[in-house]
C-alpha cells in the first residue's frame, strides 16, 4: 500500500484549549489495510505535563514514596538498560544497601507504532536495545550477585511474541527474542543454581494503557476471551510469586493473556 507518511516517528504540535492554555500534543499516524480498502490510524495524545517533566525519571517521586512507606530495607534506583555502566552501578547500589540480590526481573518495555515500511529504522534499533538487548545487559550486570544467590531470573515478554498485531513489527521481533533466549540461559545456569522463566503477558491495564480513551481501552478489553478485561497488576505479582516458589518452573515462558491471539488487522 502505497502512503504518504513515511516513518511513525510522531510530531509533536502546539494548541490552545477551551481556556486557552496552551498544551503539546503528539501525533502518529500508522497506515493499515482493512477488508474494505486501505486506511490510516491516527494516533493523538496531550504530552504537556510528560514535556514538562521530561528531564526526570517519570515514576521517580512514587518510587521514592514508595520506598519510604515500606520503610527500612525497602530502596530504589534509577537505571537504564542500554547503558551497560548504569546497570552495574545500580547493581552496586542494591548490593550495597541490601547486601544480596536474590529476584531480577527484567521488565523495561517500550514500543513504536508502525509498520516495518514506514518505521524510521532508529526508532526500531531503539526498541530492540531497550526491550531485548538491555535484558541481556541486566542479566550480565547481575549474574555475580545472582550465581552468589543462586536466584531467580524473571525475564518479560509479550503475546506479542506469538501472534503480534500489525505495526509492531520491532516490539514482536525484542519480545519473541526474549522468548528465544529462555531455555539457553536457564540450561548455561543450570549448574549454578539459578532459574531463569519468561512471562509473557497479554493486555494489561499498565500505564501505557490508562492513557488510551475508553473505546480504544474497551476495545482491547474485548478481545479477551475470558475474562473479557484488562489484567490487573495483582495477577501479575501473583504469577511472579508462584514463579518464585515453584521450584520446578524453570526454562519455560508462561503466557498471561486470558487466551487473547492478536488478529491479522
Amino acid at each position: 500500500m502505497k502512503s504518504g507518511v513515511r516513518h511513525s516517528e510522531p510530531a509533536e504540535y502546539r494548541s490552545r484549549s477551551v481556556d486557552g492554555t496552551e498544551r503539546t500534543v503528539e501525533i502518529a499516524a500508522i497506515p493499515i489495510e482493512f477488508e474494505g480498502g486501505p486506511a490510516v490510524l491516527a494516533f493523538a495524545r496531550d504530552i504537556t505535563e510528560r514535556k514538562a517533566i521530561q528531564a526526570k525519571l517519570v515514576e521517580a517521586d512514587r518510587l521514592a514514596a514508595l520506598a519510604n512507606e515500606l520503610g527500612q530495607g525497602h530502596v530504589w534506583f534509577e537505571c537504564d538498560v542500554t547503558s551497560q555502566q548504569a546497570l552495574d552501578a545500580a547493581v552496586a547500589h542494591v548490593t550495597r544497601e541490601l547486601g544480596r540480590i536474590d529476584v531480577v526481573m527484567a521488565n523495561a518495555g517500550i514500543a513504536t507504532f508502525g509498520t516495518a515500511v514506514t518505521t524510521a529504522p532508529d526508532a526500531m534499533a531503539r526498541v530492540i536495545d531497550v526491550n531485548l538487548t538491555g535484558v541481556i545487559r541486566t542479566v550480565s550486570a547481575t549474574l555475580d550477585a545472582m550465581i552468589a544467590a543462586r536466584g531467580y531470573y524473571l525475564l518479560v515478554a509479550s503475546a506479542a511474541s506469538f501472534a503480534p498485531m500489525p505495526g509492531l513489527a520491532a516490539y514482536a521481533a525484542s519480545k519473541s527474542g526474549v522468548v528465544g533466549m529462555t531455555l539457553p540461559i536457564a540450561r548455561e545456569l543450570a549448574r549454578v543454581g539459578i532459574r531463569v522463566v519468561t512471562i509473557a503477558p497479554g493486555i494489561f491495564d499498565t500505564a501505557m494503557v490508562g492513557g488510551f480513551d475508553d473505546r480504544l481501552r474497551a476495545s482491547l478489553a474485548a478481545q479477551v476471551p475470558f475474562p473479557a478485561r484488562l489484567g490487573r497488576a495483582d495477577e501479575y505479582a501473583a504469577l511472579v510469586r508462584h514463579i518464585v516458589e515453584n521450584q520446578m518452573l524453570n526454562g519455560e515462558t508462561i503466557r498471561l493473556d486470558g487466551a487473547i491471539r492478536m488478529g491479522p488487522k
